[in-house]
Order: structure tokens, then C-alpha cells, then sequence
């Protein structure tokens, strides 16, 4: 019996991908846990593994194919001794047949609240994650496959699973009530394009920005907090640290140090470091830091994972790592799913201070101005300063004004007493 492989899904938020490269031809034999492709998602590019064994025998999705839906077909795998070819038609999203198997992504993401597959045997309707030996194990048992609980690759059936099961009678089906029609969206206004005007196709990255930023603004109450740091301190700081750390090959950037500033207020605010959902409130017990990472691909946001637990050196190093590796597409899903606090830091550009969207289903991001000289008042006396400015962008729901100031208040005391983040 053949077997479809599907486009699989890569992330919680993947609905469509990009089938970037074939690792395999028409005719290959390929074992369980080969790579035979890459797909490109709205994040990174990752390799997939085969899940089953056998010989290609169509390739579905060309080479480079865009806009290919999950759970779509994508290859057809014969088994050993088959010689007849069923003929797949591509199509942007498919419904998979009930021998269906969805390939498997070399990194896995971390556990999340909206997992890209369930842990159970159902995935849809009648449709079964269960390999082919499974289920003709099943049915010469007379095993009622719904009921059984996979420990494959994303909760897939394998043969383990049903050789000490106990036939079952199926259980009876409870019909559900069709979804509500959404309303229609309003028409979009006509672009006109005159002559030497240029059409860009939307990258899969920027759909996705488009759409979560969409909706981070009409969903999310947003506000803002605005404060100057005299950052003088910390940049004499950060220059004896970067006298012995440069001896070790690393070099501590300002952003690093305000990665760490905003880890160690979050520990002291852990109800800061929290997410809103529609029936509670999620709080995180370890503090991980996305970063905003400018590519020719789009935003990307990887994480420093336990930012309050590392030194300055450590957090310099695995951010440099993080940062070459999302510039290039290369980063694992576990390096940018996730994160509880965002820093977006357009310093760099000379930009003096802006306000930042807010990254769901996280409650806030701070927006990270540029350090620069100015005149400011201290003890009566006209004096220069450097100062940063930092907007913090609030979800209402999560944080309230009151708690908002006072982690910012925190934020202050560690950048301008950088001594204190290192104790």
C-alpha cells in the first residue's frame, strides 16, 4: 500500500510553507528518519525526516513550490514490492486519505498550549496517525485504533503500540455543531499600478508579520510607557567587561546588557512575565528574552533562553550565535517558539525613540532607543548626560499602569547601577 507524505506542520501558527529543496528522487529507497526535504516556514528552514520506509515513487510538490498547505500531499512512498504508482495530483491544501502519514521535523518545538499535531491516535475526523505495519496489525486484531494513544513522532501509532493493545469496539462518533459563518471582510481599496511600478510577491515571513501584527493591534490594548536612562555607567561598565571578555572571544554589546537588565527585573516582577489567555492568566516560571532580528527575510525573534541565570559573556555569545543563524534562516524551532518579554532595538539606526507592537501571546515588548548626549538637570546644575530612551508597550489585560511603572522603575535601578545585575 502506498503511502502520501504530507507537508507537515513545523510550528503552532504554520498553515502554509515553502517546499524549498528535495533531498531525494523519484526511485530512491529512503529509510525511517532520512532527510529527504526542506521547507522553508514563515520563520526558518528545516529538514524533514521521513517517517516511514520504502522507494519515492512521485514527487507531488515541485522544487521550490510556494503557498503549499499543511497536510497537503507532497511525495508518494511505495512500500517494498510495490510497483504501481497512484498518480497525485498537487493542490494547495489537501484532506489526507486515511493511510496518510505526515513527515517528521528534525527539531521539535518546545510543548506549547496550541500543539502543531495532538498527542492522540485522531487527528480529524476519521483520518489516524498510525503507520502501515500498525495498522494491519490492527485490523488482523480487531483493535479499534481511535483509542490508542501513539508514541511515535508527533503521537503517531507505530507497531509497539498495538502489539500488547486489546481489541475495542469503536467508540460512537458525537456529531458537533457547524462553526458559526464568519462575517466578510470588506473589500480591499483598488492599487492602481502605473508603468515602471514593481510588483514583489509577499515572502511567507511577511504574510505572517502582516497578519500577527494585524492582530495584535486590533485584539491587544496596548499602552505605553516612557522613560530616559543615563546609561554613562553602564557603558564605563561595559568597557572593563569588555577588557577581560575580549581575552575569551566575546564582546558585550549594550543590548546585551539590557537583555540581562530586563531578565533580572522580570525575576523580580514575575507577574509581569506573563500571557493572557481567555481563561487565565499564564505565568512563566524561567525568564526567556526574544530579541528583534532585522533579515532580508523579515522580523525574526530568537530567544535567550534563562537570561537572568547568565553572565553577560554567555548571553553576548549565544545572541551573536542567534543572530548569524537567523539571518540565514537556520534556527531551531526551539530558538525562536516561545519567549515570555521582547527587546526591539533600533539604536543602532540612529533612531531616538519609537513604540513598539506587541509580540502575542506575549504582554510586552520594550522598544530600545538610541544612547546619545544631552543637557539634563542634576541637583540644580546643567550637565551632559548620556541618555537612552525606552518605551515599554503594555498588554492592558496582563499588566496594569501601576505594575508597568514599576518594573520600569527596576529596569532603571540595573542599567544605571549595572553593578547590581552581577550580584
Amino acid at each position: 500500500m502506498s503511502i502520501n507524505i504530507l507537508m507537515p506542520a513545523l510550528s503552532p501558527t504554520m498553515t502554509e510553507g515553502k517546499l524549498a529543496k528535495w533531498h531525494v528522487a523519484v526511485g530512491d529507497a529512503v529509510k525511517a528518519g532520512q532527510v529527504i526535504c526542506e521547507i522553508e516556514t514563515d520563520k526558518a528552514t528545516m529538514e524533514v525526516e521521513a517517517v516511514d520506509e520504502g522507494k519515492i515513487g512521485q514527487l507531488v510538490v515541485a522544487e521550490g513550490t510556494e503557498g503549499v498547505k499543511v497536510n497537503a500531499v507532497i511525495a508518494v512512498l511505495l512500500e517494498d514490492g510495490e510497483k504501481d504508482v497512484p498518480k497525485v495530483a498537487a493542490a494547495p491544501a489537501a484532506a489526507a486519505p486515511a493511510t496518510a502519514t505526515a513527515a517528521t521535523p528534525v527539531a521539535a518545538a518546545r510543548p506549547t498550549p496550541a500543539p502543531a499535531l495532538p498527542p492522540a491516535a485522531v487527528s480529524s475526523g476519521t483520518r489516524l496517525f498510525a503507520s502501515p505495519l500498525a495498522k494491519r496489525i490492527a485490523a488482523d486484531k480487531g483493535i479499534d485504533l481511535s483509542r490508542l494513544k501513539g508514541s511515535g513522532p508527533n503521537g503517531r501509532i507505530v507497531k509497539a503500540d498495538v502489539e500488547g493493545a486489546k481489541p475495542g469496539a469503536a467508540p460512537v462518533a458525537t456529531p458537533t455543531a457547524a462553526p458559526a459563518p464568519r462575517p466578510a471582510a470588506p473589500a480591499a481599496q483598488p492599487v492602481f499600478v502605473a508603468p515602471g511600478d514593481s510588483r514583489l510577491p509577499h515572502s511567507a515571513v511577511r504574510k505572517v508579520i502582516a497578519r500577527r501584527m494585524l492582530e495584535s493591534k486590533q485584539t491587544v490594548p496596548h499602552f505605553y510607557l516612557t522613560v530616559e536612562l543615563e546609561i554613562d555607567a553602564l557603558l564605563a561598565a561595559r568597557q572593563a567587561i569588555n577588557a577581560v571578555a575580549e581575552k575569551k572571544g566575546a564582546k558585550v554589546s549594550v543590548n546585551d546588557m539590557v537583555i540581562k537588565a530586563c531578565a533580572k527585573a522580570l525575576r523580580d516582577h514575575p507577574e509581569c512575565n506573563a500571557s493572557w489567555t481567555e481563561d487565565e492568566m499564564i505565568r512563566y516560571g524561567a525568564v526567556d528574552i526574544s530579541v528583534a532580528v532585522a533579515t532580508d527575510r523579515g522580523l525574526i525573534t530568537p530567544i535567550v533562553r534563562n537570561a537572568d541565570m547568565k553572565g553577560l559573556a554567555q548571553i553576548a555569545t549565544e545572541m551573536k550565535d542567534l543572530a548569524a543563524r537567523a539571518k540565514t534562516g537556520k534556527l531551531k524551532l526551539d530558538e525562536f517558539q516561545g519567549g515570555g518579554f521582547t527587546i526591539s532595538n533600533l539604536g543602532m539606526f540612529g533612531v531616538q525613540s519609537f513604540a513598539a507592537i506587541i509580540n502575542p501571546p506575549q504582554a510586552m515588548i520594550l522598544a530600545v532607543g538610541a544612547g546619545e548626549e544631552r543637557a539634563v538637570v542634576r541637583k540644580g546644575q546643567m550637565v551632559v548626560r548620556t541618555m537612552m530612551s525606552c518605551t515599554l508597550a503594555v498588554d492592558h489585560r496582563v499588566v496594569d499602569g501601576a505594575m508597568g511603572a514599576q518594573f520600569l522603575q527596576t529596569l532603571r535601578a540595573y542599567v544605571e547601577q549595572p553593578a547590581s545585575m552581577l550580584v
